[in-house]
């Protein structure tokens, strides 16, 4: 693994855990403790906010945000595949979502990675929902949505009541 990928990964990592030891950081790269130590301290002179310290753990600071936009070919494929399935299931406002999104994420893949990904021989097949379930699925997803917290019970008893006459 390249060393600026070792590093993207290591702001990772600590992002998605409240605390992450040096020898959790070593073991998921597969370096050693040392070159964790190594690579924690260069990213915290580059301004990364890692708090915390050797033998100890380390987490990430607030405000720092870095957004994991590069994508293996493989995910990059995982991606148009679920997209793909999950549209025909969905109801048109949430298919119609995924599929800009998708076109989102395919625009910041390099020309290769996202040629692959959109020429996948994976099309879900055409047996989806009916148009009037889709629509009442939406109709459902969208009161749940926009209920409160103080509506949640209200809006659950409503909407198993749509549900049931389905």
């Amino acid at each position: 693994m390249r060393r600026a990928d070792r590093l993207f990964q290591i702001v990772q990592l600590i992002r998605g855990r409240r605390l992450t030891t040096a020898a959790f950081l070593a073991q998921r790269l597969e370096v050693s403790e040392r070159t964790v130590y190594r690579d924690v301290a260069d990213l915290q002179h580059q301004g990364v906010p890692i708090e915390g310290e050797a033998g100890v753990g380390y987490r990430l600071g607030q405000g720092f945000d870095l957004p994991p936009l590069m994508f293996t070919p493989m995910e990059a494929r995982a991606l148009v595949a679920s997209v793909r399935m999950a549209q025909v299931w969905q109801d048109p406002a949430l298919a119609q979502a995924s599929q800009v999104a998708l076109g989102k994420i395919l625009s910041v893949l390099p020309a290769a990675a996202r040629a692959a990904a959109q020429s996948m021989a994976i099309y879900a097949p055409p047996i989806g929902l009916e148009p009037a379930v889709q629509a009442t699925l939406q109709t459902l997803r969208e009161a749940a949505g926009n209920a409160g917290p103080a509506d949640q019970a209200v809006t659950l008893e409503r909407l198993l009541g749509v549900a049931i006459e389905i």
